[in-house]
Formats: C-alpha cells, sequence, structure tokens
C-alpha cells in the first residue's frame, strides 16, 4: 500500500480540513506529518463548527485512526483544549490518537521567545502566530529540544528546566514583553498529564507496520505550500516542509511509498500576516471577496488578504510536490463576478515569464492576467457536475489546462455536503 498526500497549494487556508474530512472513510488511518498549532483546519457540518489545530481532521469520523507525526511540534496546552472540544461535541478518541514519542514539544518558553523576537523586529515582523513554532523548530535543529518520548523519562523535569533556563538568557537580549511564564507553566504541566492519557508511539515503526498490513493512509498537510522552509517565500515562511517532501521525514516513510498527492487551491488566493503577495488586490475587490469568503485566520482571527489565483504560483507548488489531482475549493465566493482574472504570466524587466522569481520579496515583477467569464450565478444547493453554470465549469476546465492536472473536486460552500466530485 502507499500514502495517499493532501496538501495547500498556496499560502495556506485552501480548505485542507473539509476535504480531509470528506475524504476519510476512504482511509482507516489520517496522519499529521508537519506543523504545529499556527495549523487551523476548520469542519463544518451538522450545522456545528469546529476548528482543529493539532488533532488530524479525520477524528470526527468513527473508527478512524489518527496520528499526530514525528514533524508535528505540540503544545499540550493547545492539544487539551482541541480535547475539552472533542469532549464537548461526544467525540469518542480513546484508542483512536495516537502521537508519535519523536515529535517535539512546545515549551511555554518558546512561546515567550517567539513573542519576545517578533516585538523585536518592529516594521520587520514576518507575521508569526506567537504559538512557539518557529523557537521549537530551532530547538530541535540545533539538537536542544525535548521530544514527546522524554515525557516518560524521570529526568524529564531537569531537562525541562535546563532548556526553560537557556530560553530565558535569549530573552533577555531583547526589550521586555508582559508574559505570565509561571502561569504559564503551570497550565502547560496539567495539560503534559492531559496528554500522556494518549497513547505515545514509535510512529516510524506503527506507520510502517500499518502499510504492511494493508492499511490505507491519508498523510494532512498544515499550512501551504508557499510557505514551505525552502521552497516559500522566504524569510516569509514557517519552520517545516510543507510540500509532499515533509511527509516522508515528518511520518518515517520511504519515498516510494508515497501515493496520489492532492492538491488544494482556492478559486482565488489569500495570504495571513507579512510577505510578498503578486496577486493581491488591496481594493474594494479584494475586500469583497474577504468578506463572501469570511476570510478570517482560524488559528489568529486576523485578515487575510485576498487576490485574483495566481496560476505561476501554483504551477510552481504542483511541480514540487508531484501533485497528481486538485481539488478547487470556495468557488461559491466567485459568484457574483461578470468576469475573474487569472495570473497566468509574470513581466520580469519587460519580459514575459512563467517561472517563479527567486526572491519575490526584491524583484521587480508584475503578474500578467487573463480574463475569464465569470457565472453570476448562485451555487446554493449544488452538488453535481452537470449542475454547475457552464462558465463555471469553463473556469474549472482552464484551469486543467493551464496547471496540466485534473480537477477530481469542486468545492461549493463549507459545509462537507457542498461538494462536487467530478
Amino acid at each position: 500500500m502507499a500514502v495517499d498526500v493532501l496538501l495547500g497549494l498556496q499560502w495556506g487556508d485552501e480548505g485542507k480540513g473539509k476535504i480531509v474530512d470528506v475524504l476519510a472513510p476512504q482511509y482507516d488511518i489520517i496522519a499529521r506529518f508537519q506543523g504545529g498549532p499556527n495549523a487551523g483546519h476548520t469542519l463544518i457540518f451538522d450545522g456545528k463548527k469546529f476548528v482543529l489545530h493539532t488533532v488530524p481532521s479525520g477524528i470526527f469520523r468513527p473508527g478512524l485512526l489518527n496520528l499526530i507525526g514525528n514533524g508535528v511540534v505540540i503544545d499540550p496546552i493547545t492539544l487539551s483544549k482541541e480535547l475539552d472540544q472533542l469532549d464537548a461535541a461526544g467525540i469518542d478518541y480513546a484508542g483512536r490518537l495516537f502521537v508519535a514519542r519523536k515529535a517535539h514539544l512546545i515549551l511555554p518558553s518558546h512561546r515567550l521567545l517567539d513573542a519576545a523576537r517578533e516585538n523585536a523586529k518592529g516594521d520587520r515582523k514576518i507575521g508569526s502566530t506567537l504559538k512557539g513554532i518557529g523557537p521549537t523548530y530551532m530547538d530541535k535543529t540545533g539538537r536542544n529540544g525535548l521530544r514527546v518520548g522524554n515525557l516518560e523519562a524521570p529526568d524529564f523535569r531537569t531537562r525541562y528546566e535546563e532548556l526553560k533556563q537557556k530560553h530565558k538568557e535569549h530573552v533577555g537580549l531583547y526589550p521586555y514583553i508582559e508574559f505570565d511564564l509561571a502561569g504559564e507553566e503551570r497550565k502547560w504541566f496539567e495539560a503534559v498529564e492531559r496528554l500522556k492519557s494518549l497513547p505515545f508511539v514509535d510512529g516510524e515503526y506503527w506507520i510502517n507496520s500499518a502499510l504492511d498490513e494493508g492499511k490505507k493512509i491519508l498523510a494532512e498537510g498544515a499550512q501551504g505550500s508557499m510557505l514551505d522552509i525552502d521552497f516559500g517565500t522566504y524569510p516569509f515562511v514557517t519552520s517545516s516542509n510543507t510540500i509532499t517532501a515533509g511527509v516522508c521525514t515528518g511520518l518515517g516513510i520511504a519515498p516510494q511509498k508515497i501515493g496520489e498527492v492532492i492538491g488544494i487551491t482556492k478559486a482565488y488566493c489569500t495570504r495571513v500576516g507579512g510577505g510578498p503577495f503578486p496577486t493581491e488586490l488591496d481594493n474594494e475587490i479584494g475586500e469583497f471577496l474577504r468578506r463572501e469568503g469570511g476570510e478570517f485566520g482560524a488559528t489568529t482571527g486576523r485578515p487575510r488578504r485576498c487576490g485574483w489565483i495566481d496560476l505561476v504560483q501554483l504551477r510552481y507548488t504542483i511541480m514540487l510536490s508531484g501533485v497528481t489531482q486538485l481539488v478547487v475549493t470556495k468557488v461559491d465566493v466567485l459568484n457574483k463576478f461578470a468576469t475573474l482574472q487569472a495570473a497566468d504570466a509574470y513581466e520580469v524587466d519587460g519580459q514575459l515569464t512563467a517561472v517563479l522569481p527567486f526572491d519575490l520579496c526584491h524583484e521587480n515583477y508584475q503578474p500578467v492576467y487573463t480574463a475569464i467569464e465569470g457565472w453570476n450565478t448562485d451555487l446554493s444547493g449544488v452538488k453535481e457536475e452537470a449542475q454547475l453554470p457552464q462558465a463555471c465549469l469553463d473556469y474549472v476546465r482552464f484551469l486543467e489546462e493551464k496547471l496540466g492536472v485534473r480537477v477530481s473536486m469542486v468545492s461549493t460552500g463549507p459545509d462537507r455536503e457542498e461538494l462536487v466530485l467530478r
């Protein structure tokens, strides 16, 4: 068996949570492979809204196993709140939610360090969610981090105190900020006990044994491909690999065990926080997209920047991850447009190019748009391809032609039922 992959192709917020939830019944295991509580996967069904930050989106499907992989960084406080949400909804996750021992822990002092560093940057902020993600990954690569498996060791508290002291020394290099470290620590150690109630596993052996047994597995990505630490809009990126390659290191599987790669893109484009955004519409059209799409961060609540779809950027991320099928979400947000735009090339120094510039932060480029007829029709209740307006179908086929990948699903609304299979 192979591991199928589902990931976002833009700057995050593409609607991955809903699609994982819809696809989940086809699988035995859903596994998160990177990121941390900076992720915000929103699911809406039965008139209720759920936002997951660490728990895989397959948790709402009875009988399905869910793994938080070694590539994920875990804040026990955030995880505990998610478990409270599941308890309140009557979701039975006992024996269905597993945690890889090699996943790294986010300490309260990681969050303190994150806030101090970002505050010190002033106008040069990179848009951190202040969840401690960056400092945790820095400790991971610096070989200082604490992992979930360390919670089982008798000297864990000693190692915790040593790392905390190191963080406090670093924080002393920055201007003072308000942060109740002692109070956050009390909450953190209470939440650690909750984390320890979940089964810890050696994730790499666990997932490969499942493959050997013929289990069907879906790897769930967080954030978006343009936030990848290596290939995103550096330095305005996250601290992990958000593309398909991250699945291998984030779960402990070999490259030849990757199967289908399902890429998610909105019918337009959004970004949260700072950083380059070639097709951004800082005008009434952008504001309309924000309002119609409810474009506010699930994790931060920050308003998202909005713009037209960027085909140059999408071809880039499709190439990086070997995408085999596309899902286009939020087509309903474009319902009221008579004409749409899609950036099909960039103009760089007077020359047209379909190649993404090395440094979007500083290079001089302008998107070149192609106009497409809109459908100007309400898509409410549309659940079959034959019910889509012709102009909407033409838009989907335009994307397939330009991107070279089949569109297998079109999302026409936020609920799990509002989805057209093609």
